[in-house]
């Protein structure tokens, strides 16, 4: 038995198949998704979408954040933002962690839906710096 994996960005559909499990970056934790799953809707956190087939990961996305709708037969993730893992630029990472960090330092902590905006910010950018020093093409 497998699962439906639907991918969507705001621009495309990026990915469309069927595989055995995949782990989504939920805002509570990650999240292994397989056949006969309960049904829910999550938001998501930046971090990793990890695709398996024969018991091995065969992609990897990065995500900023979104949301997913989980059935028994399928899962899919609509994505604010999505990267493949290794088309991550550490530079423009590394920049965009700099830029949060500035950010969440600046805002008005009064201000509850800025500091929390902010806050999403900084972890997304801090997740991407992480996945692109974890990926197989930053090893070089």
């Amino acid at each position: 038995m497998s699962l439906a994996l639907e991918i969507v960005s705001p621009e495309r559909l990026l990915l469309a198949r069927d595989v055995d499990m995949v782990v989504i970056p939920g805002t509570e934790g990650d999240l292994g998704i397989l056949p006969g799953h309960s049904k829910l809707v999550t938001s998501l956190r930046g971090g990793l979408v990890d695709i398996y087939e024969s018991g091995k990961i065969t992609d990897r996305f990065f995500v900023t954040g979104g949301f997913a709708e989980v059935t028994e037969s399928r899962c899919s993730v609509l994505a604010d933002e999505i990267i493949r893992q290794a088309d991550i630029n550490v530079t423009v990472a590394q920049a965009k962690l700099a830029e949060a960090k500035a950010a969440f330092e600046a805002v008005d902590t009064n201000d509850a839906d800025a500091y929390r905006e902010a806050s999403d910010k900084l972890i997304s950018a801090q997740a991407m710096v992480d996945s692109a020093a974890a990926s197989p093409a930053q090893a070089d």
